[in-house]
């Protein structure tokens, strides 16, 4: 009784699929004929008449292609679960570089603007997945689109077998009984089956081939090369700075203050003793600002005691109550321990200062060949990736990791950020 009950379901719900594949499958095709009868009703023997159905034929093709190919993966995947990746190269960050210049991926321009419309030319037409798309809308219609319309093929014809001729142009013979019970068979049977060869055609004709994942691996590597000199540039920059305003200029004051000493000795030496103390003290602090300096280069007790301690140091002296759960069995590479170690504290930071939080929660833990991180404030929630923001440019130095950043930060918080980086040594 249960199959039988169910057989019904099944020819309907495939009955709405085939008609479904069908239309969809059908779309440039019927751009292709309206061209061809434009081109009839002009003149065929005239060559001037095809000019304006070509232009229709390629424009209409063109900007139909892609819709038709989205489509179709996404009735594959809400139908079936088949997930068929798009591979349609994306638009990466635009990058200033220090000379001025914008690096959009492609080439180097001047300006932003400029910058952007030659990606976007690049990703519109220089594509490759676009010739892949051509190919499936010509294959699809006369394979998967001509088995899923044999179901409403056959339905209409049965409506039409019953009709009598005056109530139909098409009725070439008589109405027959018959023909509409055969016909009304063909599309119950078929209806459960004829939608199902999308699946396998969209599967083989529309998944991104290995020359195009290179081709968007390099254009990866490419942005994450720009993104990492930029970001050694900045650091550069910053380690500079502060030494020539904190340590420097207090070790310039030092010698001054050690060489008027000296020639106060012997005339006062009150004065030399009290020039000596202020030496002191300007030695202990330019000590500690280098001391900081290195900390925020490469933490000691990153190096010396591993992530998850060096983690807990930093929630010491963070100003959240912050919670640190870690289950690493073992060290792992010093660059992913920094690349982590770094996210975390901005990621406590940003908590602080932006999210008004008063409690985080971190947790470090391993899952296969790869380390999780979920830091978990109490904030008013709202972060996003925005261009030029700290949580990009954190995203874009973890995925030089190839690494993950996914953030769930709704209106009023909580605020959950996960870093994953895979990490060769566990």
């Amino acid at each position: 009784m249960k199959l039988r009950a169910s057989w019904p379901a099944r020819a309907a719900a495939g009955f709405l699929r085939s008609c479904a594949v069908a239309a969809v499958s059908m779309v440039i095709p019927a751009v292709w004929a309206v061209s061809v009868a434009w081109g009839i009703r002009w003149g065929a023997a005239n060559p001037w008449s095809w000019l304006g159905p070509l232009v229709l034929t390629c424009a209409g093709t063109l900007t139909l292609t892609r819709p038709v190919c989205r489509m179709f993966r996404f009735l594959v995947a809400r139908w079936t679960g088949t997930v068929v990746p798009a591979g349609y190269r994306q638009a990466g960050p635009l990058t200033q570089l220090s000379t001025g210049y914008w690096w959009n991926g492609f080439s180097y321009e001047r300006t932003r603007r400029d910058a952007l419309m030659d990606q976007s030319r690049h990703l519109r037409w220089k594509d490759p997945a676009n010739w892949r798309d051509l190919r499936f809308t010509a294959i699809v219609p006369f394979t998967a689109g001509l088995a899923a319309a044999v179901p409403p093929a056959a339905a209409a014809a049965a409506v039409l077998a019953l009709l009598p001729p005056s109530l139909t142009i098409l009725a070439l013979l008589p109405p027959s009984p018959a023909v509409a019970v055969v016909c009304a068979v063909v599309a119950v049977t078929t209806a459960p089956y004829a939608w199902r060869p999308a699946v396998p055609i969209t599967v083989r004709f529309l998944r991104p081939t290995p020359a195009m994942t290179l081709a968007g691996r390099v254009e990866e590597l490419t942005a994450q090369r720009a993104d990492t000199t930029i970001a050694q540039a900045a650091e550069i920059r910053r380690i500079e700075r502060d030494l020539h305003d904190g340590a420097q200029a207090r070790l310039v004051a030092l010698g001054l203050a050690l060489a008027t000493a000296e020639k106060l000795m012997e005339t006062d030496p009150a004065q030399a003793r009290a020039l000596l103390r202020d030496a002191r003290a300007g030695a202990a602090t330019s000590l500690t600002e280098l001391r900081e300096l290195v900390r925020g280069i490469s933490p000691p007790v990153l190096n010396e005691r591993g992530l998850a301690d060096a983690v807990r140091a930093l929630a010491m002296d963070s100003p959240l109550e912050t919670v640190v759960t870690a289950d690493l069995p073992r060290r792992l590479d010093p660059p992913i321990e920094s690349a982590l170690y770094f996210g975390i504290a901005e990621l406590l930071t940003n908590a602080a200062k932006h999210a008004a939080a008063t409690r985080a929660h971190v947790s470090i833990t391993e899952q296969g060949t790869s380390v999780t991180v979920d830091v978990e404030d109490d904030g008013h929630g709202g972060a996003g990736t925005s261009e030029g923001g700290g949580l990009a440019g954190l995203r874009r130095r973890l995925a030089a990791f190839d690494g993950s950043l996914e953030i769930t930060s709704p209106d009023g918080g909580p605020t959950r950020v996960r870093m994953v980086l895979p990490c060769a040594s566990l």
